[in-house]
């Protein structure tokens, strides 16, 4: 999934985390935004610690964006739709 021929944002998020909750419905509308140009995937990082910590997630949420597999960039926390959209610009 991380070598896609796209850029995917992992969303690694948790069920008690109300910051994760605000940050739901905006990737969501940025997924329909951006359409074919990036994959959108969520990983509930409770449900999956083994993996967040392969990825050294430190807490939730946080955003990952892959090229080719590798990490180009990290968003930790949340924010507004605008800010998250300039830092994926950049990328996408």
């Amino acid at each position: 999934m991380l070598r896609a021929d796209r850029p995917v944002l992992v969303d690694f998020w948790a069920d008690w985390c109300p910051p994760c909750k605000m940050i739901a419905p905006i990737l969501e509308q940025l997924e329909a935004e951006y359409g074919d140009r990036l994959t959108i995937v969520k990983l509930n990082g409770d449900d999956h610690p083994e993996i967040a910590r392969r990825y050294n997630i430190m807490g939730f949420p946080t955003l990952n964006l892959y090229r080719d597999g590798e990490l180009v960039h990290q968003i930790v926390g949340a924010k507004p739709k605008r800010l998250l959209k300039s830092e994926l610009d950049a990328h996408v």
